[in-house]
């Protein structure tokens, strides 16, 4: 089988590549430039020039061949400007999820098939399987706290017949082992981390200069104004540290965004019994019904629900047992049966 096999310089997408090879399959490697990502901040975003050396660096000690395929500009179009957009919007984006839906996965598989492979493979930390009907099942990653089923639920059937993610059977440190005992660079290299495209973590320094300084209040639970910001971009619903609010009693979080006001209050306010998906993608290419599981955050914990189609697209989730807290448009609520990914969309909206 011809396996296109994207390489980011890390460890996991080095290992993909090297079970591949061992696994008998004609493996070619490519690098994808998106983000300009400076080079000189270790276990900080991706896409470096150093990463594109250390990924040729990992195809020259598995002999294959080795491309670097420029995806700025959709990149730019498809994520970053979603990113910023939504913000604006007072939503909060996941830009890892519109990677994948746009370009990192969907449309790179798109591209891999188009010029004759017969598979895309990346270092996802997921795992595949398929029924005696040939259905295609996602699952979470043996190492629960690497799993990022969450961030590819949109997976089509056909994609993911055409997708090989071979590294989700191991746990992190394993990978680490065996990429040692294979002479691979990058065994030791850290994960990158925060935003690809804002390597220092500085969310409010990369948007203020795109959005502006809009000042706006923080209004508490009653209503009244509790102190001043310069921009509601800086902040997501269930966001604690940064609001700078003294003297307040208990800890108040974000509660709410609405245009430049910034609402806070205790924790209690962030509990939601119901929460609306819109723009839904179902694994298995039609909703489940009743009793599900549904994540609200990329490292949230799944809560028991029960689900409701309310549109061609789009789902309500009604929580019981125990409430999400810190729910906010933009992000991705992703639905599980026990370790198995559904499916999900992005949230729309909730209520208490």
């Amino acid at each position: 089988m011809r396996v296109l096999v994207a390489m980011s310089g890390g460890v996991d997408s080095a290992m993909a590549a090297a079970l591949l090879v061992e696994a008998g399959h004609d493996v070619t490697g490519v690098h994808l430039k998106m983000a300009d990502t400076p080079s000189g901040l270790p276990g900080k975003g991706c896409c470096t020039l150093d990463d594109a050396r250390d990924a040729r660096r990992v195809a020259d000690r598995l002999g294959i061949p080795f491309y670097v395929w420029d995806l700025s500009a959709p990149f730019r179009a498809r994520v970053v400007d979603d990113f910023v957009a939504e913000y604006a919007a007072g939503r909060t984006p996941n830009p890892c999820i519109r990677c994948n839906e746009r370009v990192k996965y969907a449309a790179l598989l798109a591209r891999a098939r188009a010029v004759g492979f017969d598979a895309l493979a990346t270092g996802h930390h997921v795992r595949l399987s398929s029924d005696a009907t040939g259905a295609a099942h996602l699952w979470r990653a043996v190492d629960r706290a690497k799993d990022q089923t969450y961030v590819l639920y949109m997976a089509t059937q056909d994609q993911l017949a055409h997708t090989r993610w071979p590294v989700g059977e191991y746990p992190k440190a394993q990978l680490r082992a065996m990429a040692a005992e294979r002479g691979l660079p990058v065994a030791a290299k850290p994960d990158s981390t925060d935003v690809c495209f804002i390597p220092s973590g500085d969310l409010g320094g990369f948007l203020r200069p795109r959005l502006g300084q809009r000042t706006g209040a923080f209004v508490g639970p009653d209503g009244a104004v509790v102190g001043s910001h310069d921009g509601a971009y800086r902040f997501t619903v269930g966001q604690r540290r940064g609001l700078g609010l003294g003297g307040v009693g208990e800890p108040w979080y974000v509660t709410a965004i609405a245009g430049d006001d910034v609402f806070v209050g205790p924790r209690a306010l962030l509990e939601r019994a119901t929460v609306t998906a819109t723009a839904c993608s179902w694994i298995a290419g039609a909703p489940p019904t009743g009793r599900v599981a549904a994540q609200v955050r990329y490292r949230g914990v799944p809560l028991p629900c029960e689900l409701t189609v309310t549109g061609p697209d789009s789902v309500e989730l009604a929580f019981a047992d125990e409430r999400p807290v810190g729910v906010a448009a933009g992000q991705a609520v992703v639905v599980y049966d026990g370790d198995e990914c559904l499916g999900g969309g992005t949230i729309a909206g909730s209520s208490p």
